[in-house]
């Protein structure tokens, strides 16, 4: 049973594993169909003005197209046909149209300044599915289609990455003023009454927030690398890009656990002050 475009292309786009990079596991399966033993094909006559075959693989195409020496008239040309496949035929010239769009997006991605927090990963799949969502509805006759398809998948990420810092900037905001008024409140006792003693923290906000941190492990709040990873983010304002890479973990993972670290603090610190 022949897939539709539609469902095709979000077959592409949406079920690449976040892990992994969607643009490497969609360049892959273009380059199988490229080399298989039947290779997939075009004629050689829409990128070239006097080719010396009738056809040519289509990641041979799509490197044709990309070069410099190609007029845009042929560029025109040979996105016309590929986007009318794509429409018409869906699988496999589906994957064929949205990969011959990957060489653009790697420079326009390399470009985009997005938040640390937001792994690569995503904004690579929100790209394609922006590329997959739009192809459908691209007039292949039209001189800009190619165009369009970047320009959906620009707006796409960059709707992603204003997206996260709106996200991010409410969410430090928001857990660190939580925080520091509840260890502000705070008392510096364990949970036997007895006065606590900080290594490095003095008197004071900050030595209060830090005790509040130690109060938290005692208690099996948090664990130790998570009143680690606050105190040192927060308390000491320590990079999280630096601490992922000394934890050989992702920033977002990073982001998520001192939020899940803090949600947790904070619920503690609320219960201790209604028993007070």
């Amino acid at each position: 049973m022949r897939h539709t475009p539609r469902s095709a292309s979000h077959r592409v786009a949406y079920t690449r594993p976040l892990g992994h990079s969607p643009l490497q596991m969609l360049e892959e399966s273009f380059l199988a169909l490229a080399t298989a033993p039947q290779p997939l094909t075009l004629p050689a006559h829409l990128v070239c003005e006097e080719p010396e075959q009738d056809v040519l693989p289509v990641d041979q195409i799509r490197t044709r197209l990309a070069h410099a020496a190609t007029s845009p008239a042929l560029r025109e040309r040979t996105w016309g046909e590929v986007i009318r496949r794509a429409q018409r035929l869906g699988e496999p010239w589906d994957t064929v149209a949205v990969a011959m769009t990957v060489p653009v997006l790697r420079r326009m991605l390399a470009r985009l300044p997005y938040p640390a927090h937001v792994e690569r990963a995503e904004v690579e799949q929100e790209a394609l599915a922006a590329v997959a969502v739009t192809l459908p509805s691209v007039n292949a006759d039209a001189a800009d289609a190619a165009r369009e398809l970047f320009a959906a998948a620009d707006r796409a990420v960059h709707r992603l990455a204003y997206a996260a810092r709106r996200q991010a900037e409410h969410e430090t905001g928001q857990n660190a003023a939580h925080l520091g008024r509840l260890a502000g409140t705070a008392h510096r006792t364990d949970r036997t009454g007895c006065h606590v003693d900080v290594p490095g923290a003095e008197v004071g906000e900050e030595g209060d927030e830090y005790a509040v941190l130690v109060h938290a492990v005692w208690a099996r709040v948090v664990g130790i690398a998570e009143a680690q990873l606050i105190a040192r983010t927060r308390l000491g304002g320590e990079s999280m890009q630096l601490l992922a890479s000394e934890r050989g973990v992702s920033v977002r993972q990073l982001y998520r656990r001192r939020a899940a670290a803090e949600q947790q603090l904070a619920v503690h610190l609320r219960h201790q002050l209604r028993e007070q």
